[in-house]
């Protein structure tokens, strides 16, 4: 049996967390033995680990830069003793390799990447690099994030890449009917959606001007916002500022936010970088046509007039004119929602992510023990 310890820096409701939940209540019982150590907070994925019988522990760390927190994490890895550690996400990333450094027997340390990281400063870029050297395989949850590392210095034989995995949404608790309700909205409303976190690389202003212009060709044309994050309030001033806020509906962080997606006609993403998008793969699973920004991760998942549309990033003219396009085709948004929901099944299914890492774990310690 294999002893793993996932470390992380929250169990919120958010991508990465989500990943990481499911590998850990899905890699096989008699196989690997997982232990799941949080950073700073708890959150929603605590509960469902528990529940699958997996030992959390929560640091509730406070300080960005405390290095007492580094020796409680190396106690924690002592404690657990496991033959792997693997990190997830820049705060979880560093400390792993920090509190492992020089510790006599050291785990197999793999750390995640998630995103193109161009947000990173020149400390932090400095950091991954000395580090290098204390990580035994880096994984990118895309090629793009893999290339990105491979440019800041990575060995090309220390990268991996093992691609997000997703399974369709549970249906909602309430009827498209009961949605548009709530809203205020006509039954013959055209429902486009982005979901996710409302962030400034998100490209969301773009979406704003895009609502616009639908507004103006169709009034039937209305764009869910599920979510929230730092530029809400920006981007609802500028809704107004736009006169389109009645065409924008600002629904907030939901618990429901990947099953609401099934009641929606279009799904839009406009981010600048990414990583592998999990709301992207949601919306597809849900058989949603989606019409995204032409950027690296987004290029893996969507081909342009297949699953989808490609556009220009921040080209909102483009993703008007494509929405109000499928609104007037219903076959062709039956065409498009069905190829994206059959490549999510065939190429990105949560199995085939846990088997991925499941068969890379097993080799890196099957290497370590010979």
């Amino acid at each position: 049996m294999i002893k793993l310890q996932i470390v992380i820096p929250t169990l919120d409701q958010s991508g990465a967390e989500k990943q990481f939940g499911l590998l850990a209540c899905r890699l096989p019982r008699m196989e690997f033995d997982v232990h799941v150590l949080a950073l700073s907070r708890g959150g929603p994925y605590e509960a469902l680990l528990r529940d699958h019988g997996i030992p959390v522990t929560i640091l509730r760390k406070r300080n960005r830069f405390d290095p007492v927190h580094l020796v409680r994490v190396r106690r924690e890895i002592q404690k657990t003793n496991p033959d792997v550690v693997l990190s997830c996400l820049f705060s979880a990333n560093t400390a792993v390799r920090l509190a492992t450094w020089g510790m006599r027997a050291k785990p197999i340390t793999l750390i995640s990447e998630r995103c193109v990281d161009s947000w990173k400063s020149g400390w932090q870029k400095r950091l991954d690099r000395l580090l290098i050297p204390r990580t035994d395989r880096l994984i990118g949850n895309s090629q793009s994030v893999s290339d990105f590392y491979r440019e800041l210095g990575v060995p090309e034989e220390k990268l991996r890449v093992i691609p997000n995995g997703v399974e369709v949404p549970p249906q909602p608790a309430i009827t498209r009917a009961e949605l548009l309700n709530q809203l205020g909205l006509p039954a013959e409303a055209k429902l486009t959606a982005f979901s996710g976190r409302l962030a400034k690389q998100k490209g969301l202003p773009h979406l704003l001007w895009a609502a616009q212009l639908m507004r103006q060709a169709n009034p039937l044309a209305h764009f869910l916002i599920i979510g929230d994050g730092p530029e809400r309030e920006k981007l609802q001033q500028l809704s107004r500022e736009l006169e389109v806020s009645d065409h924008v509906h600002f629904l907030g962080h939901r618990a429901d936010a990947a099953s609401l997606l099934h009641l929606v006609d279009l799904f839009w993403l406009a981010s600048e970088f990414e990583g592998m998008s999990n709301s992207l793969m949601e919306a597809m699973a849900c058989g949603k046509p989606a019409i995204v920004s032409d950027i690296p991760p987004n290029r893996e998942l969507i081909r342009h007039d297949r699953e989808g549309f490609l556009i220009k990033p921040g080209d909102s003219v483009g993703y008007a004119q494509f929405s109000l396009r499928l609104f007037d085709n219903p076959d062709e948004v039956q065409r498009l929602g069905t190829a994206g929901a059959l490549r999510m099944q065939e190429e990105f299914s949560i199995d085939q992510m846990v088997n991925k890492y499941a068969d890379l774990l097993k080799s890196e310690v099957d290497a370590r023990r010979r």
